[in-house]
């Protein structure tokens, strides 16, 4: 399971949202052997006064936060985050400056999918990558 929630200004987002989503998705199925046809994300698009950052980003400064199983390995999660920074990139012209990225890995007894938890449920897909 991979939940990603995409933060950056409302105007950002909107521009961005169908070609950032592609990139994102990307980057999972191919670092993670991700089933093509998962794809779960969620775009907060914030105003200016809602989004604080620092003076050396731009008004494309996005925060990626996905929410995974954890079993990954490092080298998994690090070709996760350099496809991110590489395909977002290319798709959206989004300098990797501009981009900040967080993994958080819970164990799957702590998620709670279609009516059962994590750990009861039957993947189509290995974790352990």
């Amino acid at each position: 399971m991979a939940q990603v929630k995409i933060y950056g200004l409302r105007s950002s987002i909107d521009h961005h949202r169908i070609q950032l989503s592609a990139a994102i998705h990307q980057s999972i199925v191919e670092a993670l052997s991700y089933p093509p046809d998962k794809r779960f994300h969620r775009f907060i698009g914030l105003a200016p006064e809602e989004f604080l950052f620092p003076s050396d980003r731009t008004t494309s400064y996005t925060i990626i936060e996905v929410s995974l199983f954890e079993g990954r390995s490092v080298g998994a999660k690090k070709s996760l985050i350099r496809a991110l920074y590489t395909n977002i990139e290319q798709a959206c012209g989004i300098s990797p400056q501009d981009i900040e990225i967080t993994l958080t890995e819970t164990p799957k007894s702590n998620w709670g999918i279609r009516g059962k938890t994590g750990d009861e449920l039957a993947l189509g897909y290995k974790v352990d990558v």
